[in-house]
C-alpha cells in the first residue's frame, strides 16, 4: 500500500514538472517569437527613416525649384497653368491644405482590457507608424487631427504626448486614429505586416478600416532653408 502511494505521488510530481516545463517552454517560444518580431521591426524603422530622409531632402529641393520658377513667372506679370498645379501638389504634399481621398482609418486602443497586462504607445511607435505609412505611399497622413510633415515632431512633454506641438487629445475611453490617403491596399499591407502583428502581440488593440478620409491641413511653420 505505502508503495502505490509513493508511486501515485512520484507520478503527480512527474506530471506536474511536465506541465510546468511544457509552460516554460511555450513562455519562451513566445518570448522568442516577440524578440524577432521586434528585430524585424527595428530593421524597418532603419530602412523606413533613410527613407524619410530621401524624401525630405527631395522636398526640399522641389521647394527651392518651384518658389524660383513662381518669382520667375511673377516678375514676368504672368501665371503658368503647368507651374499652378506643381505648386497645388507641392501644397499637397507639405501639408499646407486639408486633402480628402479614399484611404485607411487605424485605431489604436493601447488602454488596458480585461485585466491584460499592455505596453502603451509611446512617442517611437507613432514615429514608426507614421513613417511606415508614407514608405507605403501614403499622400497625407494625420493623428489624432494632426497633419505629419515634413517639420512634425513628436515628443513627450511631461507626461503628454505632444505633435506639432500640440498636445494630442486623449480623453478617457478615447483610442488614436491616424488617417492616411493613398493606395488602400497597398496601405492595409504595408501597415498590418510592418506594424500592426507587433502591436498586437504587446497588447495593443489595433483596427483598419478602407474609407474615404478627410485629413486637415499643417497649422504649424513650415520653414525651409537653403543649405549652405
Amino acid at each position: 500500500m505505502g508503495r502505490n502511494v509513493l508511486a501515485i505521488s512520484v507520478t503527480s510530481v512527474a506530471i506536474a514538472l511536465g506541465v510546468l516545463l511544457g509552460m516554460s517552454i511555450q513562455t519562451q517560444r513566445n518570448v522568442d517569437s516577440l524578440d524577432a518580431l521586434q528585430s524585424q521591426r527595428l530593421s524597418s524603422v532603419k530602412n523606413l527613416l533613410a527613407s524619410a530622409q530621401a524624401e525630405s531632402k527631395q522636398l526640399k529641393e522641389e521647394h527651392d525649384s518651384l518658389t524660383a520658377q513662381l518669382d520667375q513667372v511673377r516678375n514676368q506679370g504672368g501665371s503658368s497653368p503647368g507651374l499652378l498645379a506643381e505648386l497645388d501638389q507641392y501644397r499637397m504634399m507639405a501639408g499646407t491644405v486639408a486633402v480628402q481621398g479614399p484611404g485607411i482609418q487605424i485605431t489604436i486602443d493601447d488602454r488596458q482590457q480585461d485585466h491584460k497586462t499592455v505596453f502603451p504607445l509611446t512617442i517611437d511607435d507613432l514615429m514608426v507608424i507614421a513613417n511606415t505609412l508614407k514608405f507605403a505611399g501614403a499622400e497625407a497622413i494625420s493623428i489624432n487631427g494632426q497633419r505629419i510633415v515634413g517639420p512634425t515632431a513628436i515628443v513627450m512633454s511631461g507626461s503628454n504626448k505632444l505633435i506639432n506641438q500640440v498636445p494630442i487629445s486623449r480623453t478617457d475611453g478615447m483610442p488614436y486614429e491616424i488617417l492616411a490617403i493613398g493606395n488602400q491596399d497597398q496601405l492595409v499591407d504595408y501597415f498590418s505586416k510592418l506594424e500592426a502583428t507587433a502591436l498586437k502581440q504587446v497588447g495593443i488593440s489595433v483596427s483598419i478600416v478602407r474609407k474615404t478620409v478627410q485629413i486637415p491641413s499643417y497649422k504649424g511653420a513650415y520653414d525651409i532653408r537653403k543649405s549652405s
